[in-house]
C-alpha cells in the first residue's frame, strides 16, 4: 500500500525538512522519501496549502469506557481522535469502575488494539481516587499504565503525594496532579472574580491552585522523582513552574485548550458548556498562559475532553457538571488564536508529550514510521450535528463555523483520508 503527498509545507521542528514544501511517499506504513520529485502510489493527495506535521498526541482525554459509554467509548473515542488528527490519547482513569487493576489496562489496551488511534491508559495513584490508599502501581505500570494520576481528582493527601513520587522512583514513573485545594473551591462553580460576583455565582479562587502547587514542589524537591501538573489556569502557576524549573526541579506542565480560547467573561450568558475545572480565569490569566507556552514554560497544550449528556448540560450553571468536548475542535482552537503561531505549539501537541510520557517520538523523516497530519489552515466547516464526530455535544463551539481542517491521518498502514 502507497501514499504519495504532494506539495505540503512540514511543521515539525524536529524534523529536517521544516518549514519546507516537499512531496512524501510513504510505503507500507513507512516514509519511503521526502523529496521534489513525482512518485507513483496508490493513492495520491494533492496538500498545496496545507501543513504536515507529526501525528497529535494528546495527555489528557476522557473516553468515559468502561461505566459512562453512552457519553463516549473507545470505539468512538479513538475514531473521534483519528479524524481530528491525534494518534495517540492518554486517557483519564475516572471511569467506573476506575482504571486501578491490571484486568482495567488490559481492557482499554484490547478495546483499543485495531484502531488508528493508539490509547495509553493513565491509571489511578489511589484507589477510587480517594486520595487515601494507593494501587499496585507496579503492576499496573506492567500492565501498561503509561503514568499515574487521580485525574479529575487533585491528590489532597499530603503523605499520599511523597510516597507516590518516592514509590514511582522505581520505575522512574511519572505522577500527574491536578493542583488544586477542595476546601478552597467546595460549592464553587466558576472562577472567583468581579464576573462571578455579577452574576451571583460562587467562585474558585485561583489561590486554591497555588496553595496546591507550591505544596507538592516542596514535596518534589525534599522526595525527587517526576512530577507533572495537570491543566494550569492562571498566571501565578505559570510564575511557580517557571521558578521551579529555574530550580532544575523534574516538573512538567500542561494547558487546556478551552483556557486559551475562552475566559470567565465568556460565562455570562449562564452557558453551562463553559462550564470546566480548573474554571475558565481572567484575561491576564489567557496571556500569561500563552506567554508560557512562547517561552517553553508550559509544555503541553491537551484537550481536556470530557463529554457530558445533555442531562449533565441542560441545567442551571451551578448545577451542570464540568467538561467541554476538546478534541474535534484542537486544531481549528489553535489556528484561530492570534498571539500563538503553528511553530510554536505543534511541539507542545507532538513531541513533548511523547517525550513526558517516554513514548516513542514522531518525526517528518525519512526511514521513519509513518505518524502523521496533515491539514488544511484555510478550509471553513460547520461544527454542528452533521460534522460532529463525538457521541456528546457539549462544547460551546457548537454550531460555529470554524476555520481548519484534517484532511489526513496516517498511522503505519493505518489512514483516515477526508472526504466531503
Amino acid at each position: 500500500m502507497s501514499l504519495f503527498i504532494k506539495e505540503a509545507k512540514v511543521l515539525d521542528p524536529q524534523s529536517p525538512h521544516h518549514n519546507k514544501v516537499v512531496n512524501v511517499l510513504i510505503k507500507d506504513g513507512i516514509i519511503a522519501s521526502i523529496d521534489s520529485k513525482e512518485h507513483r502510489a496508490d493513492t495520491v493527495i494533492e496538500a498545496k496549502g496545507q501543513y504536515l506535521s507529526p501525528g497529535l498526541f494528546d495527555m489528557k482525554a476522557n473516553f468515559c469506557d468502561p461505566g459512562f459509554e453512552h457519553k463516549e467509548d473507545i470505539s468512538s473515542g479513538c475514531r473521534l481522535a483519528a479524524e481530528s488528527g491525534f494518534t495517540g490519547i492518554a486517557t483519564l482513569p475516572n471511569t467506573a469502575p476506575v482504571i486501578q487493576a491490571k484486568s482495567h489496562v488490559e481492557y482499554l489496551k484490547s478495546k483499543s488494539r485495531d484502531m488508528l488511534t493508539d490509547i495509553y491508559p493513565l491509571a489511578a495513584v489511589t484507589i477510587d481516587t480517594l486520595g487515601e490508599d494507593l494501587t499496585e502501581m507496579i503492576d499496573l505500570h506492567e500492565a501498561g499504565a503509561i503514568a499515574f494520576t487521580d485525574g479529575k481528582e487533585p491528590i489532597w493527601h499530603t503523605d499520599i503525594l511523597l510516597k507516590s513520587l518516592i514509590y514511582l522512583q522505581k520505575f522512574d514513573g511519572l505522577l500527574i496532579n491536578l493542583p488544586e485545594d477542595k476546601l478552597l473551591t467546595r460549592f464553587g462553580t466558576m472562577n472567583e472574580g468581579i464576573v462571578s460576583t455579577g452574576l451571583g455565582l460562587k467562585g474558585m479562587p485561583s489561590l486554591a491552585e497555588h496553595l496546591m502547587i507550591k505544596r507538592d514542589l516542596d514535596i518534589l524537591e525534599y522526595s525527587g522523582g517526576r512530577l507533572h501538573f495537570s491543566n494550569l489556569s492562571s498566571a501565578e502557576s505559570v510564575k511557580l513552574v517557571k521558578k521551579a524549573k529555574k530550580k532544575g526541579l523534574n516538573v512538567t506542565c500542561d494547558v487546556s485548550i478551552h483556557h486559551l480560547l475562552h475566559t470567565d467573561a465568556d460565562i455570562a450568558g449562564y452557558d453551562a458548556n463553559f462550564k470546566i475545572n480548573p474554571p475558565l480565569r481572567e484575561s491576564k490569566d489567557k496571556k500569561a498562559l500563552i506567554k508560557g507556552l512562547k517561552e517553553g514554560i508550559i509544555d503541553v497544550i491537551v484537550s481536556a475532553h470530557t463529554p457530558q449528556d445533555e442531562e449533565s448540560k441542560k441545567l442551571e450553571f451551578d448545577r451542570a457538571d464540568d467538561g467541554i468536548l476538546g478534541l474535534q475542535t484542537m486544531i481549528p482552537a489553535l489556528l484561530s488564536l492570534k498571539d500563538l503561531e503553528p511553530d510554536e505549539w505543534i511541539d507542545k501537541l507532538t513531541n513533548n508529550p511523547r517525550t513526558i510520557l517516554k513514548i516513542e517520538g514522531a518525526t517528518v523523516a525519512e526511514k521513519q514510521k509513518a505518524n502523521l497530519v496533515l491539514f488544511d489552515p484555510k478550509a471553513k466547516w460547520t461544527y454542528d450535528s452533521k460534522t460532529n464526530r463525538s457521541k456528546s455535544v457539549n462544547s460551546p463551539l457548537f454550531g460555529t463555523e470554524l476555520t481548519g481542517r484534517v484532511c489526513a491521518t496516517i498511522h503505519g498502514t493505518k489512514q483516515y483520508l477526508y472526504s466531503a
